[in-house]
């Protein structure tokens, strides 16, 4: 059994490697499975034993990621219950941290199939962190700023990786806190209530 599990995480290891240098080379659109396969040296019944399809693999790949950057916001206590960039701030030190398979999946070359999962876990995460603490009823409801703080987030990491990581993680997340911040204490004050309105109208 030790042996097999072994093998499994071999193989898997193998075609995720495949693909990231693959994707680097070519981008994720040009690519098939029989590239991955013929990089990784691996057999078709053996990949689709573990995987359905090549998103399947992309996916798995993102996978381990989402739960290394998931015990990272669950670890993290403390500080400003509404501040959108104590998760955001994570996921810029992940991608620093990983900067080769960041460029393979979510830079230009990697496609918006990761962007679409980071985006889900982004938002879940903001919502169970922001949600208690902005007003029911209000005229800027919580989903608009989820929303805001989830596509700013990805929209400057997309541009720091395809500049190269030119900043380091705490430039990046002190730009984001200071863009997103005072926009999330005005709705969660209700400071904006007013002017919400009248646009409303």
């Amino acid at each position: 059994m030790v042996d097999h599990d072994r093998r499994v995480r071999r193989t898997r290891r193998a075609l995720h490697e495949a693909l990231i240098a693959l994707v680097l080379e070519r981008g994720y659109d040009r690519l098939t499975v029989q590239d991955v396969l013929d990089r990784a040296d691996v057999g078709r019944s053996t990949f689709y034993a573990h995987y359905r399809d090549k998103e399947a693999l992309l996916t798995a790949t993102f996978d381990d990621m989402r739960a290394q950057l998931q015990r990272d916001v669950d670890a993290q206590t403390g500080g400003d219950p509404l501040d959108p960039a104590r998760p955001a701030g994570l996921l810029f030190a992940h991608a620093h941290r990983n900067q080769r398979v960041y460029r393979a999946l979510c830079g230009r070359e990697g496609g918006t199939v990761v962007l679409r999962h980071l985006h889900r876990m982004l938002a879940e995460v903001l919502t169970t962190q922001l949600g208690p603490h902005l007003p029911a009823g209000s005229p800027v409801p919580i989903g608009l700023v989820v929303e805001f703080c989830t596509s700013a987030a990805l929209g400057l990491l997309v541009r720091w990786i395809d500049d190269g990581f030119p900043d380091d993680p705490r430039t990046m997340t002190a730009g984001y806190r200071a863009l997103c911040l005072p926009g999330v204490r005005a709705v969660a004050g209700g400071l904006v209530a007013d002017e919400a309105q009248m646009w409303l109208q």
